[in-house]
């Protein structure tokens, strides 16, 4: 049994990059961690246990490497070779923007128009 594997070869295998080139190129530009260093090169090489920490996206992914693998296999194969300590995202129900409409509700009406102004700050014509 191998010892270890080069970090972007286990990232394409476990399906976590499209593509083992964006998977070298993410470690390369310093955007991939192993047990908290940032990997400077693809050819790192990674074992069974190590925590892995990368961003695609809006989002972060933890993931703790369960095994090695030996070819880029369907999800449910890839899916055995770490397991997810990904933190749950965040949702910000942040209210919409004052003065945006949904689209398809219509003009605003008078009452509407002139609530918009005063939150922009502009001054109702007397």
């Amino acid at each position: 049994m191998r010892e270890g594997l080069r970090i972007d070869r286990w990232l394409w295998f476990a399906r976590l990059f499209k593509s083992r080139t964006l998977a070298a190129e993410a470690c390369g530009a310093h955007h991939v961690r192993s047990n908290g260093t940032p990997v400077a090169k693809p050819g790192h090489q990674v074992k069974v246990g190590d925590i892995l920490t990368f961003v695609r996206g809006a989002h972060v992914h933890v993931v703790k490497v369960l095994a090695l693998g030996s070819r880029r296999g369907p999800y449910d194969e890839a899916r055995q070779l770490y397991e997810d300590l990904s933190p749950a995202p965040v949702r910000h129900d942040a209210p919409s923007m004052p003065g945006r409409r949904d689209r398809g509700e219509g003009l605003p009406t008078k009452a509407e128009r002139r609530a918009i102004d005063r939150l922009q700050g502009e001054a109702e014509p007397e």
